[in-house]
C-alpha cells in the first residue's frame, strides 16, 4: 500500500519539533507538501536550517496560498499547524476538500466551533483528530496503568502539574485584554486538561482560578489552577490541574496520586520534547527513556510488585521507585495511520478534542463568576 501524502500547514516550532521528528520515521507517511507563506528563497544551498521549507525539504511542493495547497488532489492527510485562530477554518477547509485532517492543540478557540468541525467531518467521512501528544508521554503511560491495575484503591484525589519556571515564551502574550485562544489554559492546559478527562471522565462541576504572573496587567493568563469534582460511584474524587510561572524548584512537581490503597508522587516532565531539541533521533534506542532518578514513588497499604517495592517499618507500607513507562510520540502517527486505513480507532477522538475545549469554557466561565459552574 502507497504511503499517505501529507501537507503541513506552518512551518514553525511546532512543526519542526512536534510533527516532522516523528511523521519521517513512518514508512506509512510521505512528507508531500508544505503551506509557509514565506516566498521560496533564490539561494537555498547556503540557508540556515529550519528557516524555509524548500530549503530543508527541496523534493516537496511548497504552496504559499490556502486555496493552492487544498486544490492539490495529491495531499491525503493536512496537519494544521497554524495560528489556533485558524484552525477551525482550516479544518473546515482541508475536511471539505476531502483530506484526512490532524489539528494542533487547542482543537479550536471555541466548542462551537468543534462542533461544527464534528459534523462536518461526518458529513465527508474523514477522519478528524486533534494532536494531543502528551497522551504519550511516558509519566501518562505509567500512571494510566497503574490506575489500570487499581494500584490506588479508590482514588480520592488526583493533581496533574505542567509548570515552567519564567519560560521566555510567554512575552509575547503583551495584549492587556483577553486574546481569544491564547493563555496557558489553551496551551499547556490543552494537554493536562485532556489527560484529566482520559483519566477520570467528565466531572459534574468546575471550579478555576486564572491568574497573571509574568509582570503586566493582562486578562491573558499564565497561570491557573482547575478543579473538577464529580458525583456517582466518583463523589469523593477531587482532581486539581495546575500550571504556573512562579515555581522556582529544581525539579518541577507532575503526578500527585491518593487513594485508599496507595499513592503515587512524581516530578519532572516528559523528556521527548528536550531530546528532539537536542538533536536526538526520535528512532533512537534511547529516545523516551527515562532516568531512574525521575521515576515516581509509590507507596500502596498491601504489596503492589515485589520487585521494586520493599516493606518500609516506619510508614508500614510498602514503598518503591516506579519505573516510568517509555514516552513514545511515534505511536501518535502510527494509530492515526491504523485509524485512516481503517485497521483500528481514532486514538484522538473529535468529541475528545471538543471536550478539552468546553473545560477551558468552563474554566473560564467559572473564574469570571468566581463560583464553580455544572458541566454543560
Amino acid at each position: 500500500m502507497a504511503p499517505i501524502n501529507v501537507g503541513l500547514m506552518g512551518y514553525g516550532f511546532s512543526t519542526k519539533c512536534f510533527h516532522l521528528p516523528f511523521i519521517e520515521p513512518n514508512q506509512e507517511l510521505n512528507v508531500y507538501a508544505f503551506l509557509q507563506r514565506a516566498r521560496a528563497p533564490v539561494d537555498t544551498i547556503n540557508m540556515e536550517t529550519g528557516v524555509h521549507c524548500t530549503a530543508d525539504y527541496p523534493h516537496t511542493k511548497h504552496y504559499r496560498t490556502a486555496e493552492t495547497f487544498f486544490a492539490d488532489p495529491a495531499i491525503e492527510l493536512v496537519i494544521i499547524c497554524t495560528n489556533v485562530e485558524t484552525h477551525a477554518e482550516f479544518a473546515e477547509q482541508a475536511l471539505l476538500a476531502g483530506k484526512h485532517v490532524v489539528v494542533e492543540k487547542p482543537f479550536t478557540v471555541t466548542s462551537t466551533e468543534a462542533d461544527h468541525l464534528i459534523a462536518t467531518a461526518k458529513k465527508t467521512g474523514k477522519v478528524l483528530t486533534c494532536f494531543q501528544n502528551r497522551r504519550y508521554d511516558g509519566d501518562f503511560q505509567t500512571i494510566s496503568h497503574l490506575i489500570s491495575k487499581n494500584a490506588f484503591g479508590k482514588i480520592t484525589e488526583c493533581e496533574i502539574h505542567y509548570d515552567a519556571d519564567s519560560p521566555a515564551w510567554v512575552s509575547k502574550w503583551d495584549s492587556p485584554g483577553l486574546i481569544p485562544g491564547e493563555g496557558m489554559l489553551y496551551g499547556l492546559g490543552s494537554h493536562t486538561l485532556d489527560q484529566a478527562l482520559q483519566l477520570f471522565g467528565r466531572p459534574k462541576s468546575v471550579t478555576a482560578f486564572l491568574r497573571t504572573l509574568r509582570g503586566i496587567e493582562s486578562e491573558t493568563d499564565d497561570a491557573f489552577t482547575v478543579i473538577l469534582q464529580y458525583d456517582g460511584n466518583q463523589k469523593d474524587l477531587l482532581v486539581t490541574i495546575k500550571t504556573t510561572i512562579v515555581s522556582p524548584m529544581e525539579r518541577q512537581m507532575k503526578l500527585f496520586v491518593r487513594g485508599t490503597e496507595g499513592s503515587f508522587l512524581k516530578f519532572d516532565e516528559d523528556l521527548q520534547a528536550d531530546q528532539v531539541m537536542a538533536g536526538m533521533l526520535s528512532t533512537g534506542s534511547s529516545f523516551g527513556i527515562e532516568d531512574p532518578a525521575s521515576y515516581g514513588l509509590l507507596s500502596t497499604v498491601k504489596e503492589f510488585d515485589g520487585k521494586i517495592q520493599t516493606f518500609d517499618k516506619r510508614s508500614r507500607k510498602y514503598i518503591g521507585k516506579w519505573p516510568t513507562t517509555s514516552g513514545r510520540y511515534l505511536s501518535y502517527y502510527e494509530d492515526v495511520v491504523a485509524a485512516i486505513r481503517g485497521q483500528a480507532e481514532l486514538p484522538v477522538k473529535p468529541q475528545q478534542a471538543r471536550d478539552v475545549i468546553r473545560l477551558i469554557e468552563l474554566a473560564r466561565e467559572s473564574h469570571n463568576k468566581g463560583a464553580s459552574v455544572l458541566w454543560s
